[in-house]
């Protein structure tokens, strides 16, 4: 039997939410207003020719495409001399590894670029069981030119000039994630589009701007206690490699 303060308590709850689907549909439409800014945005034209280690050879920026007019870089946090990659970014790419055959039947091309040798960066993507693609930018100026890499060359030395491809890095290199702050890298994501062979850029995202691509925050957003990370010492403290976490 439903009582008078229970009645009041749902008529309460109704209302308030009604109230809150107002403001959703409000941001849902914000949401698109943006998304169609972001695409209205001016084209750079690319003519740095960027070249990449990938598992079937040197490849350009419009290689990578790979047949495909659209492309996504996320720009994941796995430096030169680290024997992991990022925890945090490889947080996020767990939401979006399942996601990019989808996007492929979008035209649309999803890899991830890092600065870690390629034998690290395969060896890493089996260990947590990744099928996207992902190349090796070591030896080169992309991560420094699309700003998720802020360490300036050596006195006279280009990052082209850096040595390349297996060896090219100590085997005993380790990375220290709890270190502080993390070092040069930083995570993004930055959209490409090929046209008649010219590759142009369209767009990047940094920090924050990167919630919407993980699924995780999205359901935790939606949840009672929410991200619940105001206790932990920082942001993201919780946060683990999914083969890291203690058996729930």
């Amino acid at each position: 039997m439903v009582t008078e303060l229970q009645s009041a308590i749902r008529d309460e709850h109704l209302q308030a939410r009604l109230r809150l689907l107002e403001a959703e549909k409000e941001h849902t439409r914000r949401g698109d207003e943006l998304a169609a800014m972001r695409r209205a945005l001016p084209r750079l034209r690319i003519d740095k020719p960027y070249v990449f280690d990938t598992s079937d050879g040197s490849k350009t920026l419009a290689d990578l495409f790979a047949g495909r007019s659209q492309l996504l870089v996320y720009h994941f946090m796995f430096g030169p001399e680290w024997s992991e990659g990022c925890p945090v970014c490889s947080f996020w790419a767990d939401s979006f590894n399942g996601g990019v055959v989808h996007l492929n039947r979008h035209d649309v091309t999803m890899v991830c670029v890092s600065r870690a040798p390629l034998v690290r960066i395969e060896a890493y993507k089996r260990r947590m069981g990744w099928t996207f693609p992902w190349v090796s930018s070591l030896g080169g100026d992309f991560n420094f030119d699309f700003g998720v890499t802020f360490a300036a060359p050596s006195a006279g030395t280009s990052q082209r000039d850096m040595p390349r491809g297996p060896g090219a890095v100590p085997d005993d290199a380790v990375y220290n994630f709890t270190r502080k702050p993390f070092g040069p890298e930083n995570p993004g994501l930055s959209a490409f589009a090929l046209e008649d062979g010219i590759v142009y850029h369209t767009y990047s995202c940094y920090a924050r701007g990167l919630d919407a691509l993980n699924v995780t925050f999205q359901l935790l957003d939606r949840t009672p206690h929410g991200r619940d990370e105001g206790g932990l010492p920082a942001p993201l403290a919780w946060i683990r490699r999914h083969d890291e976490y203690e058996h729930a």
